[in-house]
């Protein structure tokens, strides 16, 4: 159990500083910070990624961890909370929601936590190498958004709250 603890906490940070290290992502926080003339800080794009990151990373460990949990118990509800904020944050953290997961999925991604998920997977008994790293993958890319347009959701009460 206190293995499984340890686990879990390296899958968490892992995700955290993975995120830091995508060079796709500085790209995009800076062009984010760029087109919204200073509204969107940079530092909130980024600590809402290495959340969404470190968060799915931690998911998919759990997800390797408990037999009988598959990837569609975390897909379907993902996608459809990540639709129905579709409907209520503004638009324009919608675009960079979306943007955002394809590239938290990128090469540092692909190489550090992938490699990490499927040894955990190799080492957990009943687990699948295959099924359960590449499953990680499609969290990585879904997380982001919903995040993204959480911290959307944030600036749109926030700007609610200053008028009035």
């Amino acid at each position: 159990m206190d293995a499984s603890v340890y686990l879990l906490l390296i899958a968490f940070v892992l995700g955290l500083v993975t995120i830091l290290a995508e060079p796709a992502v500085y790209v995009l926080t800076q062009q984010i910070e760029q087109v919204t003339n200073g509204y969107v800080k940079r530092k909130a794009v980024l600590v809402a990624l290495s959340l969404g990151v470190g968060l799915a990373v931690l998911l998919s460990v759990i997800r390797i961890m408990v037999p009988g949990l598959e990837l569609w118990h975390y897909l379907l509800p993902g996608y459809i909370i990540a639709i129905g904020l579709m409907y209520i944050v503004p638009k324009m953290f919608i675009g960079m929601a979306f943007d955002a997961g394809g590239v938290a999925s990128g090469p540092m991604t692909a190489t550090f936590i992938l490699a990490f998920v499927q040894g955990a997977a190799q080492s957990i008994e009943g687990a699948d190498v295959i099924r359960d790293g590449f499953g990680m993958i499609a969290m990585v890319a879904m997380m982001p958004i919903i995040t993204l347009q959480l911290l959307g959701l944030i600036f749109k009460l926030k700007s609610k709250r200053e008028d009035r």
